[in-house]
């Protein structure tokens, strides 16, 4: 697969001004408020997104918040516990619950009373698709295409505007053969650029690999990157220091369908891909490259998002 390379034009505001103007701080590293015109051209870019959709794909939003079992089953846990977030609740008796508020009141800690609950914060638009797919039966032979978006967390807090804890994402995912997913995913490829350019924004495609947990995770990546299984596309948020990835294309190979029995007619068990949008992400590029107010964004940019 061929890195893609579109050269910059470079940020017309620092992250400290984009900050000041487009997100309220909440008191908690990497979670903020959008502020209004955040909000207007997130939408927007929703919108552009969705009229990029292929044929025949079903459309799902998925809370928040997503099954633990499932995300266990789904192996979550032995790659990125790190980024993990728990639901808890007080559990226990009416008495018991009322002691943990009583502790409160006194300024200790009421958090002991806390049990975890059966949910999870969704850490990935697609994960809930997978056990959803696979409770439907056997996959196709034409394969399976999804538009799946979620609120989505992981526990990573940083002061980076491009890092947050709290975001949205969206995704395109495919389930089928090895061939269909390659496929999906070049085609994807190719229109992100095409998408990017039609953004205004300055782009490269690159391998990457995802942060893994542990001893092994320098010997993961290393598999990732060897077997071309994550390209993301950067974009230059910052007039110094890396870019920032704001979509990404991902083979899973055959894991999700191993997991959940995600299998054709003759039992052969499916592969999967998706590709990703960090939606805060291409926001808070899209006003670092154009400027503050939209209003005044390129003729040609506005006219895509409709804005």
């Amino acid at each position: 697969m061929n890195v893609a390379v579109k050269e910059p034009r470079h940020p017309v505001h620092s992250m400290d001004a984009l900050a000041d103007a487009l997100l309220l701080p909440s008191g908690i590293d990497g979670v903020f408020a959008r502020t209004a015109p955040f909000a207007q051209v997130l939408d927007c870019l929703d919108a552009f997104i969705s009229r990029q959709r292929e044929p025949e794909t079903e459309v799902l939003r998925f809370p928040p918040v997503m099954s633990r079992r499932q995300l266990e089953k789904s192996g979550y846990l032995h790659s990125f516990p790190h980024f993990l977030g728990c639901v808890c609740c007080l559990d226990g008796s009416e008495a018991e619950i009322a002691k943990s508020v009583e502790r409160c009141d006194a300024g200790d800690d009421w958090t002991t009373g806390l049990a975890a609950a059966d949910l999870v914060l969704t850490p990935a638009a697609c994960y809930p698709v997978y056990p959803l797919a696979a409770s439907r039966g056997e996959v196709p032979p034409t394969g399976l295409l999804f538009d799946v978006a979620s609120d989505c967390f992981r526990r990573e807090p940083s002061q980076d505007l491009d890092r947050l804890q709290s975001f949205r994402m969206r995704e395109y995912v495919c389930i089928g053969t090895p061939e269909h997913v390659d496929d999906f995913r070049r085609r994807w490829m190719v229109r992100a650029e095409q998408m990017a350019v039609q953004l205004g924004l300055p782009y490269r495609i690159e391998q990457a690999s995802d942060a893994f947990f542990g001893r092994g995770s320098k010997l993961m990546a290393m598999s990732q990157i060897e077997q071309a299984l994550k390209f993301e596309l950067v974009v230059p948020i910052r007039a110094e220091g890396p870019p920032t990835a704001c979509m990404s294309f991902n083979y899973h190979r055959d894991h999700f369908g191993a997991v959940w029995n995600l299998c054709d007619a003759a039992g052969q068990a499916m592969h999967t891909g998706c590709v990703a949008f960090g939606m805060d992400r291409l926001v808070l590029a899209l006003f670092a490259i154009h400027g503050l107010d939209y209003a005044w964004w390129p003729a040609a940019v506005r006219k895509a998002l409709d804005i």
